[in-house]
């Protein structure tokens, strides 16, 4: 029988490790519900505006998971462009990397587009013909819903029915003092948290 370390709290695994695309989107406590619809029109853009951690990409994952036509690339930092896909709709995670000549011509495309990015791109999207939708991400965040959001994660990774760890609403407004809306960090540190629980890290 394979070593379980984390049996002890009744779970599978650390909950703040690495996740796959898909436990993000079962983890994701977004509701994305208008932005679908909002891409039902014609030549329409939604970007998502945050620094790094604030839940960019779990927007985008959750928009794609819904729109079985949608194509997502993310391009990396420091790294060649990668080929910019055809989906309806588009999904371009850390979009403000695009080089100037490809972003013309991503936007030249027409559909629908999704952008998770630093930089507002209104301007170049209304240049291109689109309607913009902006979402600034991270500015509404509470600790009752980084509670909900932390304890998503915590049930993702749990090993059979019973009790398991939970992030209380006070313990979730601590973090916010610490970290502020920077929810990568604050998974960071749980993870580190949940590493020394067990005697490892």
């Amino acid at each position: 029988m394979d070593w379980q370390p984390f049996a002890a709290l009744n779970l599978l695994r650390n909950p703040f490790g690495e996740l796959t695309r898909e436990d993000r989107v079962r983890a994701a406590v977004v509701d994305v519900a208008d932005c679908i619809d909002r891409l039902q029109q014609p030549q329409t853009a939604l970007q998502f505006i945050a620094d790094c951690g604030r839940g960019k990409t779990t927007h985008l994952l959750s928009i794609a998971a819904q729109a079985p036509a949608a194509a997502y690339v993310y391009l990396p930092e420091d790294e060649r462009c990668p080929p910019i896909p055809h989906g309806q709709p588009l999904l371009i995670d850390e979009a403000q990397r695009l080089p100037w000549l490809v972003r013309r011509r991503a936007f030249a495309r027409g559909g629908a587009l999704v952008l998770g990015t630093h930089v507002d791109l209104t301007g170049p999207l209304r240049r291109a013909g689109y309607s913009v939708w902006t979402y600034h991400v991270g500015q509404d965040l509470t600790a009752e819903r980084l509670a909900q959001m932390l304890n998503r994660r915590i049930q993702l990774a749990q090993l059979r029915s019973g009790p398991i760890p939970q992030i209380s609403e006070t313990e979730a407004a601590d973090w916010m003092v610490r970290h502020g809306s920077d929810i990568r960090a604050i998974e960071f540190d749980l993870y580190e948290r949940f590493q020394q629980q067990i005697g490892v890290g």
